[in-house]
């Protein structure tokens, strides 16, 4: 425990008590504060305090330490009138932060990200009928005044905005009859910000399987455990309609849900569905919303007024009053790994949260993380499969493309073979999708005369070009120039040629190839919020699209019914990654990316380009045999000792001077852990060494499964002190290795 040292006075007054309040920093801990005692504060409420020269606010975290002198203490300043955390949520910032090795005020950031949220919502100002009879008989009456008085006289008071509407009048009637005191001024409370679900609102019929998992779900929320149970099913079996049935039942019993999906931008088809069943939109969260949208979202969250939140995984981290289920769709996808600030795992987390509150948690997916599969087989988490798309649809036939022997012509990427299909499935008037998980034009551009490489000036990358803005991009930093005319290096003008292709490029073949077909492009360039995926997933249901070129962006949860092939250009890129997980997440995503043929009444295939026809990968996909490939995953990661199975902590220095970086890794070195089942790998250069102009080295503290890697990290770090240009983050359970 700590207190600010600026001294306010010298003894406390008699009625005070002392405190630690926790503020949104990145402190060590709680500071001490005294408070007035007719304050009434308790763990969970909102104050103003001073630090230093500014006022900031605070959450009171809990009684004060006491072991400072009281001449150092400063007084609280107010309370906030603003509902306090929920203590299941104060005690998930100190799960989180213990586990993840943060800072719990940094960790308490994430949970206060609308500061303005505290603030009470201002009243709408509204007009009623005077009272005073004599008044209204003296007035002069145009027809005008009395249609305005007369919409008071039948109904409720009313905003000026609308008064005018209903009345059939300009807001200067209004404005002038209250001028004569004909109207009187009162505020009104703001109307809901939300409107509840409806739980009874029939949904769609569901098959046996699914009507078996929703009735188990429920049952699951009736019992008001806590649960994880992972529903497992085909791509197309209707998972979400399953969900919806749980997130009914929290409904009926008065209490709130949560759904996490992987990018929010990319649910425009998941909320209409939503509306659909519920009647009514659910409350949303994630980075595109205005603020005053985020301040909207976080009061009626914790007023319990948003009895259903979808968002991104910073949703985790709202102030849910009465939580009673929790959604995590698409568990396996990465984008639930926050890598910058407080770096954690949203559906690990979640589960946590759920074990506090003591409430059932539902991970969904076709394609189920290593991970959450071994914990099915150990018997902590339930399942529940679904072995067969919804509506009789069939799953999609995979076969595998060998480009050695079916090589597409010089600077081209398709194969012949997947160009027939093409031509056969928009002859037939259905669609098609061709995936390839790289953004741009080319990956990399060079210099034909001397053989410059164009690379990121503040990152080892290389830059990427997009041609139809005319720029060249870093995908690490941000970084962009305008694409030059000559060689930086070498002055030779004409010569910068791409190499290799992005979904521009492809782009670029198709039209040539077919310039009839109608071609959409999806991909976070091109989709950028959540009206944009709303506008391009009409387009392609209104079949104003005969042909999509897509990355990843596009595997996740979309439902195309004419949607009939799926053309993968380059099926190998991703399985060579370094990273432990490589294989497994090319798996998932090819997997989910098939997943999008043949939805409907109409079959479905796939078409893997590759040159590795015989990796276990897609040995897997052509034979549909998920269960092998896991099996046979677990036990290569098991003889390593890697996740599932042991436990990983990565520790990243990054300065802006490389010697002082090494220095700092020779000091960690020469201190580093040592035991049966602990082992620490490094220093190295990460793979990206230079990041945003900042040097990086890398170690990986790697130990047995039943070691908890997180004292052994603070015995390490403890007594070291690292140069102050050199910051270090540290990652508990990494997913991203470069």
């Amino acid at each position: 425990m700590q207190a600010d040292h600026a001294s306010s006075t010298d003894s406390a007054p008699p009625a005070a008590a002392l405190l630690s309040i926790l503020l949104p920093l990145p402190l060590a801990g709680p500071y001490d504060y005294r408070a007035d005692i007719d304050l009434r504060l308790e763990r969970g409420d909102f104050v103003i305090v001073p630090l230093g020269s500014r006022e900031v606010i605070g959450v009171v975290w809990g009684e004060g330490s006491g072991d400072v002198g009281t001449g150092k203490l400063r007084d609280v300043v107010a309370r906030l009138d603003a509902r306090p955390l929920p203590e299941v949520l104060c005690r998930f910032v100190e799960w989180v932060a213990q586990y993840t090795m943060t800072p719990p005020g940094t960790v308490l950031a994430m949970v206060m990200r609308v500061p303005a949220a505290l603030e009470p919502p201002r009243a709408i100002a509204a007009w009623r009928r005077s009272d005073d009879a004599a008044l209204l008989g003296g007035l002069r009456l145009t027809a005008e005044r009395r249609r305005v008085l007369d919409v008071l006289a039948d109904g409720p008071p009313r905003p000026t905005i609308e008064l005018a509407r209903e009345a059939g009048v300009g807001v200067g009637v209004v404005k002038a009859l209250a001028a004569t005191g004909a109207l009187a001024a009162i505020e009104l409370p703001p109307p809901p910000a939300f409107e509840a679900p409806h739980p009874e609102r029939a949904g769609p019929t569901l098959s046996t399987d699914q009507a078996a998992a929703a009735a188990a779900l429920s049952n699951k929320v009736a019992a008001g455990a806590f649960a994880v149970t992972v529903l497992d099913g085909v791509t197309g079996a209707g998972k979400t309609e399953v969900y919806f049935e749980a997130i009914a039942a929290a409904l009926r019993r008065g209490r709130q849900a949560l759904v996490l999906l992987p990018e929010i931008a990319l649910g425009a088809q998941w909320l209409d569905r939503f509306t659909a069943r519920f009647g009514v939109r659910p409350a949303q969260w994630h980075s595109d919303l205005t603020s005053a949208e985020r301040r909207v979202a976080w009061r009626a969250a914790a007023g319990g007024e948003a009895r259903v939140v979808v968002g991104a995984r910073s949703a985790l981290f709202l102030p849910f009053p009465d939580l009673g289920l929790i959604v995590v769709d698409e568990e396996h996808d990465g984008a639930y790994k926050q890598e910058d600030g407080v770096v954690y795992q949203a559906r690990d987390m979640a589960v946590v949260r759920a074990r506090l509150t003591d409430i059932p948690i539902v991970l969904v997916s076709a394609t189920p993380s290593l991970e959450t599969v071994q914990n099915v087989a150990n018997g902590r988490y339930g399942a529940l499969h679904l072995p067969d798309r919804h509506g009789g649809a069939q799953l999609p036939i995979i076969s595998a493309i060998d480009l050695r022997v079916d090589k597409p012509p010089r600077q081209s990427w398709l194969s012949p073979t997947l160009r027939q299909a093409l031509g056969e499935t928009l002859a037939a008037g259905e669609q098609a999708l061709l995936f390839l998980n790289r953004r741009g034009y080319a990956p990399l551009t060079l210099c034909r005369a001397c053989g410059h490489r164009l690379q990121c000036p503040r990152c080892t990358a290389w830059l990427v070009e997009h041609r139809l803005v005319g720029r060249l991009q870093c995908h690490h930093c941000g970084f962009q120039v305008p694409f030059p005319g000559s060689c930086p290096s070498c002055k030779a003008e004409g010569l910068l040629a791409a190499c290799g292709p992005g979904v521009e490029r492809l782009s670029e073949e198709v039209a040539a190839l077919m310039p009839s077909a109608r071609t959409a492009m999806m991909t976070s360039d091109t989709i950028t919020g959540p009206l944009a995926a709303t506008e391009f997933i009409r387009r392609v249901q209104d079949h104003e699209v005969d042909l999509l070129i897509g990355t990843q962006m596009i595997a996740k949860g979309h439902h195309f019914p004419m949607l009939t092939l799926v053309g993968v250009v380059d099926a190998d890129l991703g399985l060579h990654g370094g990273d432990l997980r490589a294989t497994e997440r090319t798996y998932q995503l090819l997997h989910q990316v098939a997943g999008r043929a043949g939805r409907a009444g109409r079959p479905g295939r796939v078409l893997l380009q590759t040159f590795e026809p015989g990796h276990p990968v897609m040995q897997a996909l052509v034979a549909g045999d998920r269960d092998r490939f896991l099996a046979s995953e677990a036990e290569d990661r098991r003889s390593a000792g890697m996740p599932p199975f042991g436990r990983l902590a990565a520790l990243i220095l990054a300065g802006p001077d490389a010697e002082t970086v090494d220095g700092a890794a020779r000091l960690l070195a020469r201190a580093a852990p040592h035991g049966e089942g602990i082992q620490v790998l490094g220093p190295a250069p990460a793979p990206l060494a230079i990041l945003r102009g900042r040097h990086r080295r890398r170690f990986l503290l790697k130990c047995r499964r039943d070691i908890a890697p997180q004292p052994l990290l603070r015995n390490w770090l403890a007594p070291i002190k690292l140069p102050g240009t050199v910051r270090l983050q540290i990652d508990v359970d990494p997913y991203s290795f470069l």
